[in-house]
């Protein structure tokens, strides 16, 4: 989808009465609210390049309007998307330079700032760079556990990315611990059941990488057919989310051996994307 001027360009404010050579004159701060929202609804129609320009036309004004606050959040959203996106050296830039304006922001000890860690481990863990990873994992889950609610929806993500780096480094009781916590915290919520799903089949290529495929079989078809299910089950909204659910899940279904629910995955993934 080609992006308009109209899509991205707002007035910025004249300042008319204040000291131009104020902190505050040389900040001029993007509609970080508006910017996400147009970012999203690209993501809902599976518009990744379109996703792309936007953030990134955004991310500019920012640094070139001082707006510090602005380009961390957009930053932030840009390493997840470059890592969805296999490139590798723009989000790994990108997770640098977000935890860098955490510190010159004074977050490193708030969620906030624990969610942009988070991120950035989970860039690290993707391509390839797990030992890296795992220290920002370990400092966001002791600030999420300290200060966000026991039954707390991003404690799963967190979890279950922390889960993958220690499997990537063959620690793989500790990675079950973390699965199992993650598993714990959306099982028993209908809403929560496609990152139960998620659990399940990370716990299937962990037993795989831990005992084989032949002496786990059983159990990996279990952690199969419950995800299967929980996938399938009613209480889960059919949104943009459940489409992104899906592509995830599929490629672990393929690679078990269930192709048909592969494709009915994909399936369902493209439908929710062309009618957003």
């Amino acid at each position: 989808m080609p992006l308009n001027k109209e899509d991205y360009a707002e007035p910025r404010c004249l300042l008319c009465d204040m000291d131009p050579n104020s902190e505050q004159a040389k900040v001029q701060s993007v509609p970080v609210g508006r910017i996400l929202e147009k970012f999203d609804q690209f993501l809902d129609k599976n518009d990744t390049d379109g996703a792309k320009r936007h953030l990134l036309y955004w991310i500019e004004e920012a640094r070139a309007g001082h707006d510090k606050r602005g380009l961390f959040t957009l930053s932030n959203e840009w390493m997840g998307l470059a890592r969805k996106l296999g490139l590798r050296d723009e989000a790994l830039k990108a997770a640098e330079d977000t935890l860098a304006l955490a510190e010159q922001l004074g977050m490193t000890e708030n969620v906030t700032g624990a969610t942009a860690l988070l991120n950035a481990g989970t860039v690290c863990k993707a391509f390839g760079e797990a030992e890296k990873g795992l220290p920002l994992f370990e400092k966001a889950k002791e600030i999420y556990e300290a200060q966000l609610a026991p039954d707390d929806e991003r404690l799963p993500g967190l979890y279950n990315n922390m889960g993958l780096a220690l499997c990537d480094l063959g620690r793989f009781d500790e990675a079950k611990a973390a699965y199992e916590k993650a598993f714990s915290l959306t099982a028993a919520v209908p809403q929560r059941a496609g990152d139960a799903a998620i659990t399940l089949l990370n716990l299937a290529n962990l037993i795989e990488a831990q005992r084989g495929l032949m002496e786990g079989n059983d159990e990996i078809l279990a952690c199969l057919d419950r995800a299967q299910a929980l996938l399938d089950s009613e209480g889960l909204p059919r949104d943009g989310y459940y489409a992104f659910v899906c592509e995830k899940c599929a490629p672990t279904f393929g690679y078990y051996g269930y192709f048909d629910y592969q494709n009915a995955l994909l399936s369902r993934a493209r439908s929710i994307y062309e009618g957003a």
